[in-house]
This record gives C-alpha cells, structure tokens and sequence, in this order.
C-alpha cells in the first residue's frame, strides 16, 4: 500500500493537548501552521525542498483530529487509494465495512469503487486532508483535489516543493487569494549561520577550518536548512576531509551531483 497515515485523536474542539519539541528556528512558523489548522480551511503550503515543510506538519498534526495525512499523490488513483488507506487503518465504518480483511481486500478494488468509498466516507465528515509531496501536480490530480474541497466539503492542505510557485502547476488556481497561500522560506544569512554552528555542533562536527567550511555552506545553501544539514553529515565522511581540514569544494560538487540526481 502507499505510504499514508492518519491521526484520529479524541479531544474538545477539533483537537488535544499534546506537546511537541519546536524545531530550530521555526517557532513562529509552527504557530502559524497550528493556527491554520485549527481554522481547519484549504491552504498552499510551499516552500523549497528541504526547507522544512514536512518536518514542521509533523510535529503540529498529531495535535488535531481527523486529519488524514497522504505522501506521494502523484496520480488521482494513488491519492484515492492514500486516503482510502488511511480510513482502513482508522477503523472508519464506511471503509471496515466494504473491506473485511482489511488492506487486502482494499487492494483488489478498482480505481472507481476506491474513490466511491472514499468520497461516502469523507463527505461532511469533518476530516482534513494534507497532500504532501506535490510535485508538478497535473490537471486530472488538480481537479480530484478540487473534488474533495468542492463537492465533499473537505480542507485541502496541497503540500508543494517549490521556491517561486514553478511546482505548484494546475493546483495554483484552487488557491487563488493570498490569505490561502502560506509560504515557508529559507533561513536569513544570520539566522543560517547560527543553525549551521549548531548543527555543527550537534553532529560533532570539528576540523581546523570549521569556521571558514560553515561560512561558505550558508553561502552555498542559500540558507535552505535541509542543504546545510546534509553538507555538515557529508563534512564527516573519510573522503571529505584530510588533514585536519574539511575539503570543501569536492563536498559541494558531490552535494550538487546528488541533488541532480534525485
């Protein structure tokens, strides 16, 4: 089954009280996250690639109910699916009743019975759906996800990995006022400097030119916390360094050449 899952916590209000480490950095935008939540409305949450999207809905969902939380929504049928899995594995009446032995017999479904079930289950029942991992998302998963807000009255929140709306494609227009669009931004040059000595320093980080090697991938990262992470693990490999000394250009080449590759 495709990687899904879904947080059905009972509590007053739509949500618990259940506290969660803040992640460096983030805190006002964890409150604001939280805050959009509990409004429980459709929103476009983008922002580059690894700068931190993922991580910060997962320390903020498990504080509410009935979110049901799908990766990887490439296709309408693999949305469908994401979501028809997450209500098996929440025990939902409409999704245990038409599959008995659970996951299995979800599997040998069709597309169109699959998305019939999902649309009976979570029609005007108070879910809320996130859709991470949107990458160029096309016309047909545009109007599914158009589907699920228009016609079953379900909050969207589309999960986009992009710096200038360049991946957000045909799902930019269900989105179409500013107040529906929430954008998370790489570190500022200060800011990234003090997470990449910390990371640093969390890792163990040392060698004799550690000053000069954490300048320079602040630079290189344009403050994406997600590179400067990477770049300070790959700092600790045998082949990255020598002497004493962190061998900074070869790093940033084989930083960029696994990047291109993903």
């Amino acid at each position: 089954m495709p990687k899904s899952k879904t947080i059905f916590d009972v509590g007053e209000n739509g949500s618990t009280v259940k506290p969660q480490s803040e992640v460096y950095g983030r805190c006002e935008e964890l409150e604001q996250l939280r805050h959009r939540l509990a409004r429980r409305r459709s929103f476009l949450f983008h922002g580059p690639a690894g700068v931190g999207k993922t991580l910060l809905l997962s320390k903020v969902v498990s504080e509410f109910t009935g979110i049901l939380y799908s990766y990887e929504n490439s296709t309408p049928q693999l949305l469908y699916r994401n979501l028809a899995g997450s209500l098996l594995i929440a025990s939902h009446p409409v999704l245990a009743t038409s599959c008995p032995n659970g996951l299995s017999s979800l599997q040998t479904k069709t597309s169109v019975s699959v998305k019939g079930l999902v649309r009976d289950a979570v029609h005007n029942f108070g879910h809320l759906v996130v859709l991470d991992h949107l990458q160029r998302p096309s016309q047909s998963l545009a109007d599914s996800v158009r589907e699920l807000m228009v016609n079953c009255a379900v909050p969207v929140i589309a999960v986009s990995r992009s710096a200038h709306m360049e991946d957000v494609g045909f799902m930019l227009p269900l989105f179409p006022d500013r107040s529906e669009k929430f954008e998370l931004r790489n570190f500022e040059a200060q800011a990234a400097a003090s997470f990449a000595s910390w990371c640093a320093a969390q890792q163990g980080l040392d060698a004799e030119n550690l000053d000069q090697f954490l300048v320079k991938i602040v630079h290189y990262s344009d403050g994406n916390p997600g590179a400067i992470q990477r770049m300070i693990r790959m700092a600790k490999m045998p082949k990255c360094s020598s002497g004493g000394q962190i061998k900074t250009a070869p790093l940033y080449i084989d930083f960029k050449l696994a990047a291109l590759s993903q």
